[in-house]
């Protein structure tokens, strides 16, 4: 390990860290807000505030679970320096700007899982995954669209049936107010999820210098500054991916946005309590897939579904190959 890290470098790197945070909240603001915008109960300026700050409360729901795993699950904390911290987030940003300009939903936690994978056994071969932590994230990549896709389809199933007597528009008046609930539930789970991902990279840097002593944890201030820059990448908005999943997918009334969010809500509550470091995009995903399935298969666009899947496919090898190649050009250059 690099114990002789200056403060300068390592004030650096936790501001790189943030920058992820922060991209992480851009980029993921649709997955927060997509469906209250494309059901148009929110405009889209309001629900952006209406995310952020859910994403920024989010702390005082849940423990730190996940940032547990980020810290000591996925590769071990000894393998950990600067140089693997910084090819680790070069890794993940590199592949979150590019979906991003392209506008893909990809996955941030899995770009940020595999640039510490790829950083990680850049120094020090396979050995550096712990594979328990690994394998269960890895599971979680199939798993989360999965329960998100059946909770929304039972959802929907349930809500069906019980507005069966009632009108068009006695329903969809209903369910415009309580998607405000959905959303704020979904918006609560994402910033418990994902912003807890940059505690954990930042926590185990702090580990690697020797600055929180011989016991792994989480310092509030790193909480505070982590909830704050994805609450700040939220407000920024993430348009170009809203479209992919708010309209592209398949098309959504108010009640079938409560459904999906509902469904995504009760995932990402799951597997923060878990520890697992799920996809937000993969869960709303499946949980809007869900909601359209359950009208019709054909009302889902399958080619757009399937062409997201392969963005999901690629993001952990791609993001540790770019992880990787940072890790040796700072060795060269070194």
């Amino acid at each position: 390990m690099d114990a002789t890290l200056g403060l300068p470098v390592l004030t650096i790197l936790i501001a790189v860290a943030l920058l992820f945070d922060f991209l992480n909240g851009l980029h993921d603001a649709a997955n927060s807000i997509a469906t209250i915008v494309s059901t148009r109960v929110l405009r889209p300026q309001y629900a952006v505030f209406w995310a952020a700050f859910f994403n920024f409360v989010a702390f005082a729901v849940f423990g730190l679970h996940v940032a547990n795993t980020i810290g000591t699950g996925i590769i071990d904390p000894a393998v950990v320096d600067a140089t693997v911290i910084f090819a680790a987030l070069v890794g993940a940003i590199v592949w979150n700007v590019i979906t991003w300009a392209l506008g893909i939903p990809s996955s941030s936690s899995h770009a940020l899982i595999g640039g510490l994978v790829g950083a990680g056994m850049a120094k020090a071969g396979i050995s550096a995954a712990v594979w328990g932590g690994l394998t269960k994230t890895l599971l979680a990549i199939v798993l989360s669209p999965l329960v998100g896709f059946l909770l929304a389809l039972v959802l929907v199933a349930i809500v069906s049936w019980l507005s069966v007597r009632s009108t068009p528009f006695a329903v969809d008046r209903a369910f415009r107010i309580l998607q405000f609930a959905s959303a704020s539930l979904y918006s609560l789970g994402h910033g418990g999820n994902d912003a807890q991902k940059t505690m954990g990279i930042i926590a185990v840097l702090l580990y690697s210098q020797g600055h929180l002593g011989d016991t792994f944890r989480i310092p509030f201030w790193v909480v505070l500054a982590c909830q704050s820059a994805m609450a700040l990448g939220t407000l920024m908005g993430g348009w170009r991916i809203v479209r992919t999943m708010g309209l592209r997918i398949t098309k959504l009334t108010p009640m079938q946005g409560f459904c999906a969010e509902t469904g995504g809500a009760a995932t990402l509550f799951i597997a923060t309590y878990l520890g697992v470091p799920v996809s937000t995009t993969h869960t709303i995903t499946g949980a809007i897939v869900g909601v359209g399935a359950a009208r019709r298969l054909s009302a889902v666009r399958w080619n757009v579904a399937s062409s997201i899947v392969y963005a999901w496919v690629i993001t952990i090898p791609a993001s540790a190959a770019v992880a990787a190649a940072t890790y040796w050009a700072v060795q060269i250059l070194k």
